[in-house]
């Protein structure tokens, strides 16, 4: 758990993802919209991408995939993050977490 943590940190946005989940893909595309570049780690090529996906299962990710921390903070997933764009508060999150600038 510690190791999904302190990747989740080491960027203003990171996504773990798998390369065959069209959602993963959906929400990369959407942060990408906002013009952030988030790190994106592939658990499914990532050499400890099951031990990585066990731990997001164990920090409450169910479905593991995916999951996106923003500002160093696990947001959630696809539902936390299209929820926030809903309300328009993705984009206030990710100027938040200098993800962006405006």
């Amino acid at each position: 758990m510690d190791m999904v943590m302190k990747l989740g940190a080491s960027s203003a946005v990171v996504i773990f993802s798998k390369s065959s989940c069209c959602i993963s893909h959906t929400i990369e595309t959407l942060i990408h919209s906002f013009g952030a570049n988030p790190i994106v780690y592939e658990l499914d090529t990532h050499p400890k991408g099951k031990q990585m996906e066990k731990a997001l299962m164990e920090l409450g990710c169910h479905p593991s995939v995916p999951a996106i921390f923003i500002g160093k903070e696990l947001v959630g997933g696809a539902n936390e993050i299209m929820g926030l764009n809903v309300r328009s508060k993705l984009k206030q999150l990710l100027i938040r977490a200098n993800a962006i600038w405006v």
